[in-house]
């Protein structure tokens, strides 16, 4: 999950620096990640992964670092079961 996660990153975040690169828990946003390219990865990730994100989870923190993200998806594909 994780390198897909990168994969999206590489080809939606608009990253300043590869995101294979980047330690799971490092910053996205100081990264380069801008609020507008997180959207565009958000519904990368829902087609992906076949998931929707909730209002309650959009938020900076969800996509604040490649760690965050694979909680959120891994937290709705559990709940798509």
């Amino acid at each position: 999950m994780i390198e897909d996660i990168r994969a999206i990153l590489k080809e939606h975040g608009r990253l300043s620096v590869d995101a294979g690169a980047l330690a799971v828990d490092a910053d996205l946003y100081q990264a380069g990640l801008t609020s507008h390219a997180s959207v565009n990865v958000m519904l990368a990730l829902e087609g992906k992964f076949d998931i929707e994100f909730p209002d309650r989870m959009l938020k900076r923190g969800v996509f604040e670092s490649i760690s965050s993200i694979q909680a959120a998806v891994e937290e709705l594909t559990a709940g798509a079961k």
